[in-house]
């Protein structure tokens, strides 16, 4: 049975990345790794490591992005918790099979890992994000 790692991330998001970094960088000294651009999320991202997880800023490059949609409606902050799983498909195989409303039923590839988010409606409200490293 595949298992949950680790939180790999807690995804906020942002309209105005400099605003954001000011804070996470400035005032609580957090350093900025990197930042990229992912195309698939119509995003860009902004990455701080904290020990083995990381804060990560998603601002939208598109009006039309689900983020940008988040920000519309509920202004910026926290948008989704990032879980790395040992083996991604076999975790969506089981959420399945256990009536769990995915938003990706087959894991999404992208710079060295796989993605696929489930529902916020089966899970009190916070849209989850699994992760894992190829």
């Amino acid at each position: 049975m595949a298992k949950v790692i680790k939180i790999h991330h807690i995804g906020i998001a942002v309209s105005d990345t400099d605003s954001a970094t000011s804070f996470w960088r400035d005032a609580l000294g957090l350093s900025l790794d990197h930042i990229e651009d992912v195309p698939s999320q119509k995003a860009q991202v902004s990455f701080f490591p904290i020990g083995e997880s990381e804060i990560e800023l998603v601002k939208p490059t598109t009006d039309d992005s689900s983020v940008a949609k988040f920000l519309s409606d509920r202004g910026a902050g926290i948008h989704h918790l990032c879980l790395q799983v040992d083996n991604i498909q076999e975790m969506l195989d089981d959420l399945k099979s256990k009536n769990i409303r995915l938003v990706n039923e087959t894991p999404l590839e992208a710079e060295g890992r796989l993605m696929a988010f489930i529902h916020p409606k089966s899970a009190s409200g916070v849209l989850v994000e699994l992760y894992q490293v190829l």
